[in-house]
């Protein structure tokens, strides 16, 4: 594992990271009417979405530097758990619904209308990792595209079917692939998948990223 490695793929991280915000702070500028965020509005804190290994990594780094031990950390572990449960209930829904014949068009849909809080939610409705959050959190609120089709925030004002810019979620998705490629490749993974796994921020925040859990160094001796 290299070290220098490492930090490059996550300087890299954060870089994306400041570009993000700028298409957001652009489109802001723009549609300053259209675009509602505001510090209190927590909409975009009970999407369900998943993190690539970079941002799930980058997001546990953060989490465990500024989170000691104590009420706090408890207290965001603790609820990261009970996100975590019904996350994945939720996704025995859809996979169920799948085998009953549901479309992934139908599934998609479906998910866009369940909620859950995301365990780093404060009670005052702010994020208590803001400045590292992650890059799907920091454009919630300007009109974005995946696979050719558009999505914008209910809470904001931008009118179906109008003529905004369009932030295209499939490039920063291919750029955040690349990255995790490169992230497994510098830890020297023996898992040669590692980089495909995805996570929802429940789980990024209780897993513990240690050699074991990233194939690092030998494989355990079999028991005999």
């Amino acid at each position: 594992m290299s070290d220098t490695e490492l930090d490059a793929v996550f300087r890299d991280y954060e870089s994306l990271a400041v570009q993000v915000d700028g298409l957001f702070e652009r489109v802001r500028a723009q549609f300053p009417a259209e675009v509602a965020c505001a510090p209190g509005c927590s909409d975009c804190c009970h999407a369900l979405f998943d993190l690539s290994l970079v941002e799930a990594m980058a997001l546990n780094r953060a989490f465990n530097s500024g989170f000691g031990f104590g009420a706090a950390r408890s207290a965001v572990l603790e609820a990261a758990g009970d996100a975590d449960r019904a996350a994945t209930r939720l996704k025995r829904r859809y996979f169920q619904r799948a085998r009953q014949g549901a479309t992934d068009d139908e599934i998609l849909r479906e998910a866009a209308q369940d909620r859950i809080r995301c365990p780093l939610l404060g009670q005052d409705e702010r994020c208590a990792l803001y400045e590292r959050r992650p890059l799907t959190c920091r454009l919630y609120g300007v009109p974005t595209a995946i696979h050719g089709k558009a999505h914008a925030c209910g809470k904001c004002g931008f009118t179906p079917g109008g003529a905004y810019p369009t932030v295209a979620l499939d490039r920063i998705q291919d750029r955040l692939a690349e990255l995790s490629r490169r992230l497994a490749a510098a830890l020297g993974s023996r898992y040669r998948e590692l980089h495909t796994v995805y996570v929802p921020v429940s789980m990024a925040l209780l897993t513990t990223y240690d050699d074991a859990y990233l194939g690092v160094g030998p494989a355990p001796k079999e028991q005999e």
